[in-house]
């Protein structure tokens, strides 16, 4: 009797001595879990636009937390800028061309790969609800000049002076020298791109812009150029441009950087080779910029250029927050 009493004793004492570190270990494993869960939780929804355009991702987010679809998100948020008469590289009170007049450029993306672009269009406010009219309306994908403007028109879209009297003012006076330059970092070809990510898991993307100041009458840069300045994969993520559009219509920078998230790189991963890409077809320039930001199907963002100063605006539910990008030149 007593050796069963102390073999009772004993087991139950082991038990209760092996019972610690598997309780403790039990609870690290549950709080792992519950970590990674956290960490795996899509970030949704979510808006980005490059640079501090801080009130097209506020009007993006309203569409958004209200339930509203990554379409009319991005739709709407540029629209802002587009409005904007003192934001002069975007819609009414662009920068003209050396002829004096405002050709406005943007394109569009849905979740199903449908999109929408108009070039070098004049007198309309807002070309990337026009792009949007073309994805939906017609069989084409883009529409240029004086077509699309008839277009627009048809659509119900009113007749619009684009020239304000400021870029007038610093139109005259451009033409006195009438040099061409794109300075780094300065409001001539600052085009606004923006991603978002609804409720649902959807992702789109849009794209507008004025294009550079005083360029060549009939010039079209990256910005409605499908896979250049925007390219969106509902599957994979989303990707957009800014800057001096003809080196990202070089490398297709917005596709090429969708498919390096394909093949698993993060969004920043994916912005910084897309820029690094670039700087290996122009080994003796610097005299340019260029900025890419990034969104995956996670919700995870990234932002890259090529000189410093370019930064992309965010819009969660944590709030509206700005992001510097890092840069392939440091100084």
């Amino acid at each position: 009797m007593q050796r069963r009493k102390f073999l009772k004793n004993s087991t139950t004492a082991t038990a209760g001595l092996l019972s610690v570190p598997l309780l403790a270990s039990c609870k690290d494993e549950n709080k792992n879990a519950a970590i990674d869960k956290a960490e795996a939780r899509p970030v949704r929804p979510i808006a980005i636009c490059t640079w501090n355009f801080y009130n097209a991702t506020a009007r993006a987010w309203e569409v958004l937390k209200d339930g509203g679809s990554a379409l009319d998100a991005v739709e709407q948020g540029v629209m802002v800028e587009e409005a904007d008469v003192e934001n002069q590289t975007v819609g009414v009170g662009g920068r003209p061309d050396r002829d004096g007049n405002v050709t406005l450029d943007a394109c569009i993306m849905d979740k199903d790969s449908n999109c929408g672009a108009v070039l070098c269009m004049q007198n309309i406010a807002h070309p990337i609800s026009v792009a949007r009219k073309v994805m939906e309306e017609t069989p084409h994908v883009m529409l240029a000049g004086k077509g699309a403007e008839q277009f627009a028109y048809e659509q119900g879209f009113e007749k619009t002076d684009l020239l304000t009297e400021k870029s007038k003012e610093e139109w005259l006076e451009w033409k006195k020298t009438s040099k061409y330059e794109t300075p780094i970092n300065i409001e001539n070809h600052d085009t606004i791109g923006m991603l978002a990510i609804d409720r649902n898991g959807d992702i789109a993307g849009g794209c507008t812009t004025s294009g550079m100041a005083y360029k060549i009458a009939g010039r079209v840069g990256d910005s409605p150029i499908i896979g250049a300045g925007l390219f969106v994969d509902n599957e994979v993520g989303g990707a957009t441009a800014t800057g001096v559009g003809e080196e990202v219509v070089r490398t297709v920078g917005s596709f090429l950087i969708v498919e390096l998230m394909r093949q698993g790189k993060s969004p920043q991963e994916a912005c910084e080779e897309g820029v690094k890409r670039i700087m290996e077809k122009n080994k003796d320039r610097d005299d340019f910029q260029i900025g890419f930001i990034a969104i995956n199907k996670k919700g995870d963002t990234g932002g890259y250029c090529v000189h410093p100063g370019f930064s992309y605006s965010m819009f969660t539910e944590e709030g509206q927050t700005n992001h510097p990008a890092e840069s392939f030149l440091k100084s």
